[in-house]
């Protein structure tokens, strides 16, 4: 057959079950991390987090159509989210399409002369390259999750695939007429990328080598040109394009608004204009001088543009005031900081600051706008100015990889680095910390996940027992200080992603590299040039601080894809080796077959179970629980993506409790965040604030600093109504204002006692806030105190809307989701109470010690949690065969602890049967396999022994005890060395003993508590070092953590 028609049809047969992998593997709706906020955004086309996707969003769209009901029109459904999906899969599948593809052209030329067709045994061997590499990149790790979710890394892969390959195409017509519109069809498909994710830019270089190689005679100088002749391509589309044009656009539309008095847009839109006429003149002025490169580049450069013009879509949306509309890109100004990412700061590449250094000067050149409209004229109001640090002489350092100075990523600088307080770090440290933690930890440990193996999913910083590569042989593994393996507790030997490769896949693809340098070196400068600029450099370029929310793998996909050429190319060498003794298609057919076995079939036998998601709807669950336990009308207060993003989506989509306010406080020190607050949003009136536009706007509320002002003439002891205080935080009166040494004037908070209104008791029992029985242990006055020295815009917000609710006479009901960080409460700790998984802020609190059985904060309205309990569905925990991995474990840990300090309440109360009914109902749910019983589950043991159910709290104490002996089992088979990395591990493994045998006698079951104790005597010699200072008792349930 001829190679075109079986290289077509094998392409589209390995894409073809790639796609098959991923619909059965797809998770059947909204998943953690962005993904929820995607959704939404797709769906109605809102504005997500900058710098935004709207080509995606757009495609996304057009999938969701299909999920038929209302979604044509954008209403309420429940398919959306499968057909969304749906698109990654099918994005997956084409750069599968299109890897098998580019692998058979590079094998193609290593076997076959130019212009020939090669016989059977190489077409034989060619398409077993292509299908052993696509195969193997299908079920690589990091890939396959991105291809089951609503991300933008399966279409930015897409992008990236089709994008090298295209390039290819170009090589093999290049001497033919037209051959240059595969260039701009490149260009094309960068500007549009670029409307998906910016890592697709990473392809130039190696399009530009492709370019010079097959275009020009070979020499080094010419290599090195082409080199630098790509990147700079790539920093002219990085930068001339996606940031110059908005930049230079937005500086038109100041100058024409404020210095020549018309209306908004109009210079951008002159701006425009003029860049129009340029690329016009250019198409004219090439085609009339028959400049054919010039006319090519004009070209490019045009389609370019026309790709990135998908970005309109954001501006237009956010002009219609979307419910989701980050950053709120509805102007020139706006629009610039959305495609900078502002929101997310700036980290240094080439020059800047260690974490020590100390700036000489603020830079306040830039200046930040807000638009107005006075006496019937549109005009730019200076509000503030951009704030950057300026390191000078020997604070500014080359290369710096240490410069963050937020205080824990300082002490993690200075725990790797082995820096006692005061000590500076060095050069040397700099270097140290970029190849320790940034290449290794944060590239190379991803990458081998791929095609070496993983330890499991549970994320770490650098200690030997979370989230390492392995190669799954025990002596390797050792060898690199990882101790046995196989030995540590359930927790990780039952990890699904605890997956061993050995090395095949690894190996395979160094074979490839090693084939086709020795054959084609200008071919495998190209894929090295692909390896490095989307692993090593992406690392370069990020420059990442350290205890970053969440494993970075997806970066650096387009890495593993480069690497899955060269394993497909590995099986090149392989039949080498075969044709030896056996000759022809036999030969050929074989070494496929080995490799298939060797690397595709065994990476899809271990990495199928942690990457099947067809049965978890934990995401929409939690959304769906969290919602339910709000009061009508509600504001409730969460921090970070997975608290947020899947409420939006149930919000947006499914249309469930739209009448709730979500208010990420991650975002509540962002000025267009707050804005958004005082507008309807579906269901959801507006949020009161004392805060006017004026007081939040720029630098005012960016921070403020309590300051005991002897002027005032606060006693320590007084109370202050917290709206005055407001007020007072925002005056522009001189006593409300304090000097600095700099000589500026600002405000400062006067007092961190605060008191707000309340109600009388017979009003919260008519308003149902409380029960006649509740009023003899409440008290109603509520005053409670600032914990802070000082407050940041997002802390003032919440205060402000405390203080509005609370004038306004408490009829918007006020929750927290439990997982806000303790300071985003403001104080007002001792009144709030549980109602399920979340808090409810009420306008008074308890005395009565019964009620005071609770979770850190508060008390707990124990009938309705109870209620709420026994109605939440755990997004398939309750199955054996549904993998949950670390982000959704979390929510199951908050579930198991909530549930064991409502069972404590309950029994508190004499309510021991609903106690045992609800700590069942959680333990149906969150079966052992969903979630081992680690530490978590001892608060539900406790809880039982305390229910009386000694059965049942004994047989659970027994799988916890036994998974912390098997953890202190393998700790004690680490090197001495190695143990004190695994110091907090091993306490706390003794805390949990210690605390179930405490628990078990306590309860009467003195026996088995005297078991637990002499395992822990016979284990606790291995660890005198580690154990030198005695641990604190773990916390019971209930108590404060």
């Amino acid at each position: 057959m001829h190679y075109r028609k079986v290289n077509n049809l094998l392409g589209w047969v390995t894409g073809a079950i790639a796609l098959f992998v991923y619909i059965s593997t797809m998770e059947p709706t909204v998943s953690f991390w962005d993904c929820g906020e995607f959704l939404s955004c797709a769906y109605k086309l809102e504005v997500g987090h900058s710098p935004g996707a709207p080509l995606f969003m757009m495609m996304q769209r057009m999938f969701a159509i299909f999920s038929g009901g209302n979604a044509l029109t954008g209403g309420d459904s429940t398919h959306a989210a499968y057909a969304i999906n749906a698109m990654s899969a099918v994005a997956s599948a084409l750069t599968i399409l299109f890897l098998f593809w580019t692998i058979t052209h590079f094998a193609k030329k290593l076997l076959v002369k130019k212009g020939d067709e090669p016989d059977g045994t190489q077409l034989a061997i060619i398409m077993g390259a292509g299908l052993v590499g696509g195969l193997a990149y299908t079920f690589s790790d990091t890939f396959w999750f991105s291809a089951v979710e609503a991300e933008v890394y399966a279409t930015s892969s897409f992008f990236t695939a089709i994008t090298f390959w295209a390039v290819l195409k170009w090589e093999d017509v290049a001497d033919e007429k037209h051959s240059d519109r595969w260039l701009v069809l490149i260009a094309y498909l960068l500007g549009l990328s670029v409307c998906v994710h910016l890592l697709n830019l990473l392809t130039i270089p190696a399009v530009a080598m492709v370019y010079y190689y097959r275009r020009y005679d070979v020499t080094v100088k010419g290599t090195i040109l082409a080199f630098l002749a790509g990147c700079g391509i790539l920093g002219f589309v990085q930068f001339g394009v996606i940031q110059y044009i908005p930049k230079i656009a937005s500086k038109f539309d100041i100058m024409f608004t404020n210095g020549f008095g018309m209306s908004f847009d109009m210079g951008s839109l002159f701006f425009l204009a003029i860049v129009i006429g340029l690329l016009v003149f250019g198409i004219y002025y090439s085609k009339k001088k028959s400049m054919v490169s010039l006319h090519t580049a004009v070209l490019c450069i045009i389609f370019i543009i026309i790709g990135y013009s998908s970005y309109f879509v954001a501006i237009i949306r956010s002009r219609a005031d979307v419910p989701i509309d980050m950053t709120n890109p509805d102007n020139p100004i706006s629009f610039l900081d959305y495609v900078n990412r502002e929101q997310f700061g700036q980290q240094p590449i080439f020059f800047g600051p260690y974490f020590n250094s100390q700036y000489d000067e603020i830079d306040t050149s830039g200046k930040l706008y807000s638009q107005s409209k006075a006496n019937g004229k549109d005009h730019y109001d200076i509000v503030g100015a951009k704030r950057v640090p300026i390191y000078k002489g020997n604070q500014s350092h080359f290369f710096p990889r240490i410069w963050d100075q937020e205080g824990n990523h300082v002490n993690f600088y200075k725990s790797m680095l082995n820096l006692a307080d005061g000590q500076d770090p060095t050069s040397s440290d700099n270097l140290k910390y970029f190849f320790g933690y940034q290449m290794n930890w944060m590239w190379w440990r991803f990458f081998m996940w791929n095609y070496a193996g993983r330890q499991n999913d549970i994320e770490g910083q650098l200690d030997p027992e979370r989230g390492n590569w392995i190669s799954g042989i025990g002596a390797v593994d050792k060898m690199r200080g990882l101790g046995d393996t196989e030995g540590m507790g359930e927790g990780y030997t039952r990890n699904g992603a605890h997956n061993k490769l050995y090395f095949l896949p690894f190996i395979l693809g160094i074979m490839g590299l090693v084939y086709q340098f020795n054959r084609k070196r200008n071919d495998g400068m190209v894929v090295l040039m692909m390896f490095f600029f989307t692993g090593a450099a992406i690392g370069i370029f990020l420059n990442m601080n350290p205890l970053q929310p969440r494993e970075r793998d997806y970066a650096f996909a387009g890495c593993t894809y480069t690497f899955a050429i060269w394993i497909g190319l590995g099986v090149l060498m392989v039949n080498d080796w075969f044709q030896k003794a056996m000759k022809g298609s036999v030969g050929a057919y074989a070494s496929t077959g080995i490799c298939l076995v060797a690397v595709p079939v065994l990476m899809a036998n271990v990495e199928w179970d942690d990457h099947d998601r067809s049965h978890k709807t934990l995401a929409h669950d939690v959304a769906h629980n969290t919602l339910s336990a709000c009061a009508p009308n509600a504001v409730l207060f969460t921090f970070g993506d997975n608290q947020t993003y899947p409420l939006w989506y149930i919000q947006e989509i499914e249309g469930f409790r739209k009448d709730i306010r979500i208010i990420n406080t991650s975002l509540l020190g962002i000025d267009w965040y707050v804005d958004q607050l005082n507008y309807k949003t579906n269901q959801a009136d507006a949020v009161p604030m004392i805060w006017k536009k004026a007081d939040y706007t720029g630098e005012r509320a960016n921070y403020i600093m309590y300051y005991d002002n002897p002027k005032v003439g606060l006693s320590k002891t007084q109370y202050i109504n917290l709206a005055d205080v407001c007020t007072f935080m925002n005056s522009n009166d001189p006593n409300a204002k304090v000097g600095t040494r700099g000589g500026n004037e600002l405000n400062y908070m006067p007092t961190k006692n605060f008191f707000v209104p309340t109600m009388s008791k017979e009003d919260l029992v008519k308003n149902g806030l409380a029960t006649a029985a509740d009023t003899a242990n409440i008290i109603t006055d509520m005053r409670f105190n600032y914990p802070k020295e000082s407050a940041y815009k997002s802390d003032l917000a919440i205060l402000n809307i405390i203080a509005a609710v609370a004038k306004e006479g408490w009829k918007r009901p006020l929750y927290f989701d439990a997982g806000l960080r303790t300071g985003d409460y403001g104080g007002t700790g001792d009144f709030l109470r549980l109602e399920g998984t979340v808090y409810r802020l009420m306008p008074y609190k308890f005395v009565d010690s019964i009620k005071k059985n609770s979770p850190i904060l508060g008390t707990i309205n124990t009938e309705k949690s109870y209620n709420l309990f026994m109605g939440y569905t755990f997004g398939g925990g309750e199955r054996n065969d549904v993998y949950f991995d670390e982000p959704n474990r979390h929510e199951f840990v908050t579930y198991r602890m909530d549930a064991s300090y409502i069972a404590n309440a309950l029994v508190a109360e004499g309510k021991k049967d609903q106690a045992v009914k609800l700590l069942d109902k959680v333990m149906a749910g969150i079966t052992e396999h969903s979630y081992y019983y680690d530490y978590t589950a001892y608060f539900i043991a406790a809880a039982y022994y305390r229910a009386g159910e000694l059965k049942k709290g004994q047989e659970l104490t027994k799988k916890i005890v036994r998974n912390s002996q098997t953890i202190l089992n393998w700790a004690a088979s680490l090197e001495d060395n190695n143990k004190d990395a695994v110091t907090f591990d091993i306490r706390q493994q003794f805390q949990v003993m210690q605390s179930l045998a405490s628990s078990a006698f306590y309860s009467g079951d003195t026996s088995y508590a005297k078991t637990i104790a002499n395992s822990m005597q016979r284990i606790q010699p291995n660890f005198g070092a580690q154990l030198k200072q005695n641990a604190p008792v773990a916390p019971q349930a209930g108590e404060e953590e």
